[in-house]
């Protein structure tokens, strides 16, 4: 072992600070040449390198939305650095007051107590309802 955090430890750090709120710390989670997919997003958005990933923390910052994550299910693999992670978000629309809930899934290939991959299967379509006012 050479003493980083686990790839299951990492994970619970990314999802706590996402809870938290802390987003301005969530890039330092990230190697500086990662990459982060999003296949089911509808832009199926790809994040290349951590200043990429910082930019998005962000925006999410300063963005319409709180999110708490619940029911977290985190499966161990055959490959020591790799972990999928189950789990809803239950968020808060800070502009319309609305409440919802999304599922999620993330692959996490995390390496020296960095992640170096991330393919990310958030609800997007459930984000999108969210974000208007009556959720249609």
């Amino acid at each position: 072992m050479d003493g980083s955090p686990s790839p299951a430890e990492v994970f619970g750090r990314l999802i706590t600070g996402i809870s938290e709120g802390r987003w301005h710390e969530l890039a330092d989670l990230y190697a500086e040449d990662v990459v982060v997919e999003m296949p089911m997003d509808p832009h199926r958005t790809r994040l290349d390198g951590r200043e990429a990933v910082r930019q998005r923390f962000a925006a999410a910052a300063d963005g319409w939305f709180e999110l708490r994550a619940h029911d977290v299910i985190v499966h161990a693999t055959t490959d020591p650095e790799v972990v999928i992670a189950e789990f809803e978000y239950d968020g808060l629309n800070r502009t319309t007051g609305k409440k919802f809930t999304v599922a999620n899934v993330q692959v996490l290939r995390v390496r020296g107590g960095r992640i170096v991959a991330s393919r990310d299967y958030h609800d997007h379509r459930g984000f999108a309802a969210a974000r208007t006012e009556d959720g249609d």
